[in-house]
């Protein structure tokens, strides 16, 4: 196993999370990507840094107007008067139909969902090295034949095409799998995060050409709420190639690995030659944001039914937020892929 990681992802630190109305610190924070590195030092995995490998592919996921508010909303918003260190929403639109204004702070309610992803003068950078790490990462899994791990941060898969929300900018899963579709390969992508990846789905609910299947707690209690149900398969040419398995909260470790068995067998179903694994780790009993209790004994069974699914994998880096066992949960998932 290789793992990519670009240090330029540490200048993203976000400062403000608003939980239950009350205004906290950020559980995104840097000190996340160092305890994941720890557990790559722990397998004794070799990490390298990422190429750049331009704008166009994640111009292929998001559009180009998005794209530009990323890079140019913190100095347009820092020219308000008496603004804040980060740019955050407090309006939004009724109907993302509706126009986006010009306005910073009406472009803010437009393009970012929720307050979760507060945007700072770095933001762009670490998420741009972000998408870098899984495209590289992508690559390198693809010509090498090696599983790899993309150590993403921030992370990507609450991202929609043209909107940001739950501390993810660009959406590194989609943009990783869009890639590998490109170089011909029929990926499927697994997305075993606490929460729904609605922003993945929504790339993707209208093409047959990538399978999604998301592990989750059940949205009707916990975040992303709108989206995440059973009943959303996909529309159009991608009508039933979107499968959603929400598990009611709390749920330990045999009503998660019951569930992942569905999705591997849907997976195998759609004849996928390329796993994408959207790694969340918040699914753990201790974890701060935590909706489901799996142990970190879970996770190593989780990594060793991937392991079994016996194809070229990729694992890119979502949620799991600081816990004393956030190191041990990922080399837990990793271990059975490095054997």
């Amino acid at each position: 196993m290789k793992a990519v990681f670009d240090p330029r992802q540490q200048h993203h630190d976000p400062k403000r999370f608003i939980r239950s109305g009350q205004l906290t610190e950020s559980p995104e924070q840097p000190e996340r990507a160092k305890r994941l590195r720890a557990a790559l030092d722990q397998l004794s995995i070799p990490v390298c840094t990422p190429d750049d490998h331009g704008i166009a592919p994640l111009a292929r996921v998001h559009s180009v107007q998005y794209l530009r508010f990323l890079q140019d909303i913190h100095s347009h918003w820092s020219a308000l008067p008496n603004a804040s260190d980060e740019v955050l929403p407090n309006v939004h639109p009724r109907h993302r139909a509706e126009h986006c204004p010009d306005s910073a702070i009406g472009q803010a309610g437009y393009f970012q969902a929720d307050t979760a992803c507060p945007i700072g003068e770095h933001t762009w950078e670490a998420a741009y090295w972000s998408a870098q790490t899984a495209l590289t990462a992508a690559e390198i899994m693809r010509t090498e034949g090696e599983t790899t791990y993309a150590l993403c941060r921030p992370p990507g898969h609450h991202a929609c095409a043209d909107q940001a929300g739950g501390f993810c900018f660009l959406n590194n899963t989609a943009i990783a799998a869009d890639q590998l579709r490109s170089a011909g390969a029929r990926p499927a992508i697994l997305d075993v995060d606490v929460h729904h990846g609605n922003g993945t789905q929504q790339i993707f609910y209208r093409r047959q050409d990538v399978f999604t299947v998301s592990l989750h707690a059940d949205p009707s209690q916990f975040y992303p709420f709108f989206v995440g149900h059973t009943n959303e398969t996909g529309e159009a040419e991608g009508r039933g190639y979107n499968l959603n398995l929400p598990l009611a909260l709390g749920s330990g470790d045999e009503a998660f690995l019951s569930a992942l068995d569905t999705a591997l067998n849907a997976i195998t179903t759609f004849g996928a030659d390329t796993l994408v694994v959207a790694l969340g780790l918040d699914a753990h009993e201790s974890d701060p944001l935590r909706g489901l209790a799996v142990t970190t004994l879970g996770f190593e069974r989780i990594g060793a039914r991937i392991a079994q699914a016996n194809m070229p994998t990729l694992l890119v880096q979502e949620g799991g937020y600081l816990s004393d066992h956030l190191s041990a949960n990922l080399a837990a998932v990793l271990r059975p892929l490095t054997v």
